[in-house]
């Protein structure tokens, strides 16, 4: 297995894999707007075919703190360690930059429990996590679950 940043000849391939889930109700769905606009965020896993069987992202959101998000493996690869690969990698490229504090948002919290991060409260979260939300079709009703795993001495992030 190959991990790399995304580039512009991947977003077809993730625009699938994730729209697939999305279909599946277990991820939100997003554009190819979306995804263009956040490739620089994103790691793919390529299979030894050149398939992109992966993807994750990793959002900057305020001071020491980031979002994984975009997360999808391949069906017929999960479980294969992929996805924790994945989240080890962006949260690597979060340390270089000093990020103290991640979450996500998820409808998997297993997945990122075997990861330490546990459950919080929306509450618990910063104010700033929620502008990209109003775009959202779930909103203000938004079921994800929120997650955090704090990396190293967390400072204050709530940015309010």
């Amino acid at each position: 297995m190959k991990y790399r940043k995304a580039t512009f000849a991947d977003i077809e391939a993730i625009f699938a894999l994730v729209n697939d889930y999305a279909g599946d109700g277990v991820m939100l769905a997003r554009s190819r707007n979306t995804l263009y606009e956040t490739l620089r965020d994103m790691i793919v896993a390529e299979d030894d075919a050149g398939e992109i069987v992966g993807v994750g992202g990793l959002h900057i959101l305020w001071d020491r703190l980031a979002e994984i998000r975009t997360m999808a493996v391949s069906p017929r690869l999960t479980r294969h360690g992929i996805g924790g690969e994945i989240v080890r990698r962006l949260m690597a490229e979060g340390r270089t930059l000093g990020v103290e504090k991640f979450f996500t948002l998820t409808y998997k919290p297993g997945f990122f429990q075997t990861l330490g991060f546990h459950t919080v409260t929306k509450d618990a979260l910063p104010q700033k996590v929620w502008k990209d939300c109003i775009d959202c079709p779930k909103f203000p009703n938004c079921d994800e679950i929120a997650m955090v795993k704090l990396d190293g001495a967390a400072e204050d992030t709530s940015g309010q």
